[in-house]
């Protein structure tokens, strides 16, 4: 609220998040030519899927979003920063995404994505944002980079554990589509404390640019 991004920016980067839903398709296709290596493991299919047919494919297309348009940018001058705005690239990509089951799907599709997926994308990014808006502020290019990969990794399990609970429903039974809810819930709260932290360094980098 103190200091507002640019709308201009922030909708440019939802657009891209959209458009990274037409790249993910031919990509996760490409990724899933290689699960006929698990023919005979289901779970091990589910995990492979789950994990990198969906999270890390879609995870790391969010990524390259806000690294490529908003990064750089000079509006992006604070650690909350990544958090805006690699939400904002995971909207734009669950918009589409749902747009896109629910084409295909029903209402309880439409319904239970909404509560469940749209959460997800968002607190997942929100939390690989943190580590990126950190990654813009340390003085080396090694801890920029380890940084980042921390975020990646971060929101690949957290899309992947949402995405494992699916697949493996039908093998194990849909009891594990219980465990959607805590684990929303419980990226959220770790979403709000990163959050917090990101608000106090910000706030402590402006008080010594103002002593400066």
């Amino acid at each position: 609220r103190e200091r507002p991004e640019p709308k201009g920016l922030i909708v440019r980067i939802f657009f891209l998040g959209i458009a990274a839903t037409f790249l993910a398709v031919p990509l996760e296709l490409l990724a899933s030519m290689f699960q006929g290596l698990f023919a005979g493991f289901p779970l091990l299919m589910a995990l492979f899927k789950a994990f990198v047919v969906a999270a890390l494919v879609e995870e790391y297309l969010k990524l390259i979003v806000v690294r490529l348009f908003a990064y750089r940018n000079r509006n992006f001058d604070e650690v909350m920063d990544g958090v805006v705005y690699t939400i904002v690239a995971s909207l734009g990509f669950a918009c589409m995404e749902n747009i896109l089951y629910v084409m295909g799907g029903t209402v309880w599709t439409a319904l239970t994505r909404a509560v469940t997926a749209i959460p997800l994308h968002a607190t997942a990014s929100g939390l690989m944002g943190y580590y990126l808006g950190r990654a813009k502020f340390v003085p080396s290019p090694q801890m920029e980079k380890a940084l980042i990969r921390r975020g990646l990794r971060i929101a690949i399990f957290v899309h992947g554990a949402y995405n494992f609970l699916l697949f493996a429903a039908p093998l194990l039974g849909t009891v594990l589509l219980a465990g959607l809810v805590p684990l929303i819930i419980g990226a959220f709260l770790a979403l709000r404390t990163r959050i917090r932290s990101a608000l106090d360094e910000d706030g402590r980098r402006r008080q010594l640019e103002h002593l400066v």
